[in-house]
């Protein structure tokens, strides 16, 4: 009996755990690029030797916003702009049943991450935008100013997405970010996508990665012959420098 039991068992141990697709490739790899981007912007925007990552990465930023919005009219409906707009108008009723006492957190929550994506979406053509202004210097350096705080803005948006993540997740005892980066979410049911875009999700990282490689060639380093690595290491060389001189 033993001998026929223990097979079983170890065999309904490890079946997988059902699972269905919710976030296609596309998306998620728009997703990481933002996040990198906007990383790696905030942090060379005071470098003059990082200038120009700096300002390929705002400019890659942009293109991705450009792509957000045709995704949002063309892409699955969870990534919809009607489907943002569907939770947002849900906002004031759920504000008028907490006034009474009947809000449910759960909602609450949700809403609340709904808001820090509509706060990161509609600061980031601002920030793109009065950056590009900066860098062809059209005005003076109170747009360098307003660039600066519009940059701080969306970090404190950033901030609040990521921390509602965070605490939702520990309450909920659920990952709430494994979704955006597994493409699905635990437990039985249908998909919620019909096709995971891989071949989109590859073209977009593809010309991603090619605008990078055209701005570092069209760039005085990459034009002197200089190779990326050791400009590279004389850029970060030059940064660590700098920092020590200021300290």
């Amino acid at each position: 009996m033993n001998l026929i039991t223990a097979p079983l068992g170890n065999t309904l141990q490890s079946a997988p755990k059902p699972s269905r697709k919710t976030v296609d490739a596309f998306t998620r790899t728009m997703h990481a690029l933002m996040a990198l981007c906007f990383a790696g912007a905030f942090i060379t925007a005071e470098s003059e030797v990082f200038r120009l990552v700096h300002v390929s990465l705002g400019y890659t930023m942009g293109g991705l916003f450009v792509a957000r919005l045709l995704w949002g009219g063309l892409g699955p409906r969870q990534v919809r702009w009607s489907s943002l707009w569907g939770k947002l108008i849900g906002l004031p009723i759920w504000v008028k049943s907490l006034s009474r006492g009947q809000g449910v957190w759960r909602q609450g929550q949700n809403l609340f991450l709904t808001l820090t994506v509509v706060a990161l979406l509609l600061s980031m053509a601002p920030v793109v935008l009065s950056g590009v202004v900066t860098e062809q210097g059209w005005t003076g350096e109170w747009m360098a100013e307003i660039h600066e705080f519009l940059g701080n803005f969306m970090l404190l948006a950033v901030l609040a997405h990521l921390s509602g993540v965070v605490l939702f997740s520990a309450l909920r005892r659920r990952n709430l970010a494994k979704p955006m980066l597994t493409g699905r979410l635990e437990g039985a049911g249908p998909d919620l996508i019909r096709s995971n875009h891989v071949g989109l999700a590859v073209l977009l990282l593809a010309t991603v990665l090619s605008f990078w490689v055209w701005q570092w060639q069209t760039s005085p380093q990459g034009q002197s012959g200089v190779g990326f690595g050791a400009s590279l290491g004389t850029g970060v060389a030059t940064f660590l420098k700098a920092q020590s001189d200021d300290d």
